[in-house]
């Protein structure tokens, strides 16, 4: 008998040969395996692609139910402008009405508004009346149906456009119907607008379909409306519009409006006899992909708005990459059987293929391992803070951004619930009663708003949105937050990126302030400029004048000497005194006018206000007056300024003379001396205020103040607001020539009602006054 190999294997007798079938079990294993790899990327895809085409219908059956009720919020405006119009009265001429209307153009800006009118209360004893007057203005058929059986009747007396079928409710009494009388009691009792329950309209012919009204009421004009019962006895009638159901959701949907097939029901439940409105191709067997109930509430009414995606929208399903991913997995799966049966047959070839797939699978997971780092890297080094949240609330990842951001450690952040650590103590309670319903969803229900998530209730997922977080230190953080949904096996959990805006905001905050003050130095760079050119023209003005007056007094002069020597000329003598008062007169006019153009002559000295006002005090009270209370603070330590006391004085003198008149003779004047040293910065927010050392004389009146408008052109000359009479108007001008031909600068601060405060800004004088100035004759000055 012959020795067999060593290699060689003799099956025993009896013993069926398995020797060729080891192969093809090996074959077909791996092929089963490569089968449920694709299955499971073949539902993989198809979940992708649901959830794309899921995301699109959750957008657009929100914004099916946004659009609806923004609609009737604008259909409730227009009833309430169309109140307005009738300024608490019925008694609305119909040409006017008609007017009022057209104007509106309501049917072309707001469709799906069948009709506007007025229905008017109508008392049981003037009801025959009411119809005689309405037949007397030439609607013979005129009558109130059906007939009233209590105290008072309701009649649609005005109907626009009054045409067509809006004939048949001329007169119909809307409050005999239990269910518009509920929406006009529940109007007038509220005070706001009603809707209606489902109703069919009194126009409806053959082609009837379901509808509703809308109310608002109608109150006397004047009468008191705080309680229900004094609406009640101030109510006059109602405005109204009737809706047809299906020509109001014409064309709400836009251009996807196929997308959807859309039906409402009255009320929070979906019964059929309150149903309100179906999509023409919505049919009761089929069952779509997706399907929603949003309730919606439109003045004060429930409405229950079930969504059902369309055919058209579900052929957008994307089904062919799922059906290439399976195809070429079979395909994939058939070739790597047979790779695997060649193999097999050959030991040294299924261990060197075995070893490429290791190395390939190797090759693989470092793929993914190395885009997981790459992720970690990009989220650890972005500008934003990044927070990841499970199901539960709780924070599964937290980057260093956000540790510098809110003062949290990744470790004391990890682990614990989101609004426990950003959202302020005041919104916590919401946002917990929020996520007890995100908690009660599964998987596959929809996904909730970012509010139930702890996020403030400002956030929408996808959306940017600035919000307050709480820092640990209990500060708030201005932050722009966007959030997106995670699905988890149960519920959903939530990812946010947080950017820190306060730099922004702060940026923001500056640029405006930038521009108002650049605003305000254009302002008062016009105002200088417009001074500057009155004064330039005033100062030329005087100049001439005061040479004219100066050979207008020789000659007076001339002709007195003469006419002293010739006895009986008194008369004369008389007229000629009387022109040299009215040419002195004019002097001291030129010279407030020169003043005022900084061209007048000036003395300066060195000078200290503190004592120079402290000579001046009896001069002070006697121009004032008795009734008004002088006080002086401040005087003390005051630097020393270069300027001519004469004109100085004149100038207190004029402001105090001007306070007294602003009080009607009767208050305070308080006058304030002070060191002032104006930065830069202080400059900055007044562009004709140089830095610098000033002494400031502050002039503050308790009287009636000045408006703005005053307020602009108090430096111009002969400019007053006193009778005529009682000023020139040169006071305030020869104020400011004088204090900026000194080299200083003058501001006026008022408000109606609150006083007058003028401040005097002296440049300070390095020397020290002279203790002894000689005191200055009072000088003649009016007051403007």
């Amino acid at each position: 008998m012959p020795r067999p190999e060593p290699d060689e294997i003799i099956p025993a007798s009896g013993t069926p040969v398995r020797r060729e079938w080891g192969p093809l079990i090996l074959a077909g294993f791996a092929f089963l395996v490569s089968l449920l790899l694709t299955y499971g990327a073949w539902s993989s895809a198809r979940r992708d692609a649901a959830a794309d085409l899921a995301a699109q219908f959750d957008y657009r059956a929100r914004d099916m139910v946004t659009t609806t009720v923004r609609r009737m919020a604008v259909y409730e405006q227009v009833l309430r402008g169309t109140r307005g119009f009738m300024r608490g009265s019925i008694d609305v001429d119909r040409r006017d009405f008609a007017d009022y209307f057209q104007t509106q153009n309501l049917q072309e800006h707001f469709p799906g508004i069948e009709a506007l009118g007025i229905a008017s209360i109508i008392p049981a004893g003037r009801l025959a009346a009411h119809e005689a007057a309405l037949r007397a203005q030439g609607f013979s058929s005129y009558a109130v149906h059906p007939r009233p059986t209590g105290d008072f009747a309701t009649s649609i007396t005005h109907i626009e456009p009054f045409t067509g079928r809006n004939l048949r409710a001329f007169g119909f009494d809307m409050y005999s119907e239990p269910v518009r009388r509920a929406a006009m009691e529940a109007a007038r009792d509220n005070g706001a607008a009603a809707l209606s329950g489902k109703v069919v309209l009194v126009q409806e012919g053959r082609d009837a379909q379901p509808g509703f009204l809308m109310y608002v009421p109608v109150y006397r004009r004047g009468a008191p409306t705080g309680s229900v019962q004094q609406r009640r006895a101030a109510l006059v009638g109602w405005v109204y519009a009737p809706f047809r159901m299906a020509d109001l959701m014409r064309g709400l949907g836009g251009t996807h409006a196929a997308d959807l097939q859309v039906t409402i029901y009255d009320g929070g439940r979906p019964l059929p006899e309150a149903l309100l409105f179906r999509s023409q191709d919505a049919v009761a067997w089929r069952q779509p992909l997706f399907r929603q109930s949003l309730p919606a509430r439109i003045s004060g009414r429930p409405w229950l708005i079930e969504i059902a995606s369309s055919p058209s929208l579900e052929a957008r399903l994307d089904t062919r990459r799922p059906q290439v991913i399976g195809v070429t997995g079979i395909g994939l799966g058939f070739l790597l059987s047979l790779v695997v049966w060649l193999l097999a047959s050959e030991r040294g070839r299924a261990v060197q293929l075995a070893r490429a797939m290791t190395l390939e699978l190797r090759q693989s997971y470092e793929r993914i391992d190395a885009e997981r780092v790459r992720m970690d890297l990009i989220l650890q080094t972005t500008y934003d803070a990044f927070i990841a949240i499970d199901s539960a609330g709780r924070v599964t990842d937290w980057n260093p951004r956000a540790v510098q951001q809110f003062g949290w450690t990744r470790e004391e952040a990890l682990g614990r619930e989101i609004g426990e650590l950003l959202v302020p103590p005041e919104q916590r309670v919401a946002r917990e009663h929020g996520f007890a319903q995100f908690a009660a969803l599964d998987g596959g229900a929809r996904v909730p708003d970012a509010a139930g998530r702890g996020f403030p209730a400002s956030v929408h997922y996808g959306e940017p949105a600035e919000v307050m977080a709480r820092h640990r230190d209990g500060h708030l953080v201005p932050v722009e937050i966007v959030v997106a949904a995670l699905p988890a096996e149960v519920g959903h959990g939530a990812s946010a990126f947080l950017r820190d805006i306060a730099p922004r905001r702060e940026a923001e905050a500056r640029e405006r302030l930038r521009q108002q003050r650049l605003d305000e130095a254009r302002t008062a760079l016009a105002r200088s400029q417009k001074l500057e050119a009155v004064g330039k023209l005033t100062g030329g003005v005087a100049h001439d004048f005061n040479n004219i007056l100066h050979i207008i007094s020789a000659n007076v002069q001339l002709l007195l000497k003469s006419a002293s020597q010739v006895e009986g000329n008194t008369k004369i003598e008389k007229r000629l005194h009387s022109i040299l008062d009215a040419v002195e007169r004019g002097s001291k006019l030129s010279s407030q006018l020169l003043a005022f153009a900084r061209r007048q002559p000036l003395h300066p000295s060195l000078v200290n206000v503190g004592q120079l006002l402290e000579r001046m005090d009896s001069l002070l009270h006697r121009a004032a007056g008795e009734s008004v209370e002088i006080a002086l603070s401040g005087a003390g330590g005051l630097w020393t300024t270069l300027v001519d006391p004469n004109q100085l004085e004149n100038v207190i003198l004029n402001l105090v003379i001007n306070a007294r008149d602003a009080m009607a003779g009767k208050g305070k004047v308080a006058i304030t001396l002070e060191n002032l040293r104006v930065d830069s910065a202080l400059a900055a927010a007044d562009p004709e205020l140089a830095p610098g050392d000033y002494v400031r004389i502050a002039v503050a009146d308790t009287g009636e103040g000045m408006p703005p408008d005053v307020m602009e052109r108090a430096f111009e000359p002969f400019f007053t607001t006193k009778p005529e009479g009682k000023g020139t108007g040169l006071g305030l001008s020869m104020a400011h020539g004088f204090v900026r031909q000194s080299g200083g600068h003058i501001r006026i601060a008022s408000s109606v009602g609150q006083g007058t405060t003028i401040s005097i800004y002296l440049p300070r004088a390095d020397a020290q006054a002279d203790a002894d100035l000689p005191p200055q004759a009072p000088p003649a000055s009016a007051a403007h």
